[in-house]
């Protein structure tokens, strides 16, 4: 045998040695997940953070070449389908909630809301938490135009930042120094006949509402303030009120206290769950006055209503609603 042969021997051998050692690749679960890829238009960096899989060690699995580990990478490929059929399958077992029931309570907040926007006035809404400030906000939002709604929190409780976060739901950049910033909201905003609704408010300094104030004035646009008690305390401290507020104070136009959730609220939220037993009726009255109010009442009976469905009940009864609470850890009604 020449050199040359020995040589081109060699290398036949090399191919199939490299062959014997690629590990094999789980074909069926190749395709599973490309054509869960294909079906939900994910791309291969998105099912890469997902998973935890690598994107080269992905892109290499997905086209049979991946040389390496293979099992650890198809066991976090198998967790991940895993856990999205049980969620799924949760789902399917998980009784939607009414999209949207307007309750006494919701009225009044888009009448503020409404108020606020037409007449590019300033509205406060304050009031107890779970009594449905923030669905009605969406709500107002989906119907309504220009109208953008900012959540503030504690890390944003500064001028520059909630400025940034107003920025950000405009769809403008948020780089460049904060009076570059607060002029381009206002150009943006101006002749809009929009509306700018700070949820959370109470989380905001007297300097950053100052900062919102003066957008809304230098905009002409309405300004709804939404939060806890703390929101119109703090700008109505009386005789003792901060000369930092003063100016925002002044031009309070509408102002709607929520302090808990009424029965007539209740009442709307069980006709649109078709919740009849009075029994029930009058448990569920008894947890809407509780803290979370219409939130909490909202979460029981989906609990309640996979209580019943599984029992194989049309509607929760009252054990299924006393349970629910029970398990989400209600106190006794």
């Amino acid at each position: 045998m020449t050199a040359t042969q020995n040589e081109q021997t060699g290398i036949v051998k090399a191919r199939e040695a490299k062959v014997r050692a690629t590990p094999e690749h789980d074909h069926d679960l190749r395709a599973e997940v490309s054509a869960i890829m294909e079906s939900e238009d994910l791309t291969q960096t998105q099912v890469s953070g997902l998973t935890g899989v690598g994107k080269a060690r992905l892109s290499q699995w997905l086209n049979g070449v991946y040389a390496g580990n293979t099992q650890a990478i198809e066991a976090d490929l198998r967790r991940w389908i895993s856990s999205r059929q049980e969620a799924a399958a949760l789902d399917s077992r998980m009784p939607a909630a009414p999209d949207w029931v307007e309750t006494p309570t919701a009225r009044a907040v888009l009448s503020a809301l409404s108020f606020s926007q037409m007449a590019e006035a300033v509205s406060v809404i304050y009031g107890g938490a779970g009594v449905g400030k923030t669905t009605a906000l969406s709500r107002y939002q989906r119907q309504a135009p220009n109208v953008w709604v900012v959540t503030a929190t504690p890390a944003v409780s500064a001028p520059g930042p909630i400025l940034t976060r107003v920025a950000q739901a405009l769809g403008l950049r948020t780089n460049g120094a904060v009076h570059v910033l607060e002029a381009n909201i206002i150009e943006r905003m101006r002749e809009t006949r929009g509306l700018l609704i700070i949820d959370e408010a109470q989380h905001l300094t007297h300097r950053a509402l100052d900062a919102i104030r003066s957008v809304h004035d230098a905009a002409g646009v309405g300004l709804a303030l939404v939060g806890n008690e703390i929101v119109y305390s703090q700008l109505t401290g009386g005789s003792s009120r901060s000369v930092g507020f003063a100016q925002l104070f002044s031009r309070i136009a509408k102002r709607v206290r929520l302090s808990r959730a009424k029965d007539a609220d209740v009442t709307a939220l069980l006709d649109a769950w078709q919740i009849q037993d009075k029994e029930a009726r009058q448990l569920c009255l008894g947890i809407g006055k509780r803290p979370g109010a219409l939130r909490g009442l909202s979460q029981t009976l989906r609990l309640a209503s996979m209580f019943s469905a599984a029992a194989g009940a049309a509607r929760p009864g009252v054990e299924h609603i006393r349970d629910a609470w029970s398990d989400l850890g209600g106190e006794a009604a």
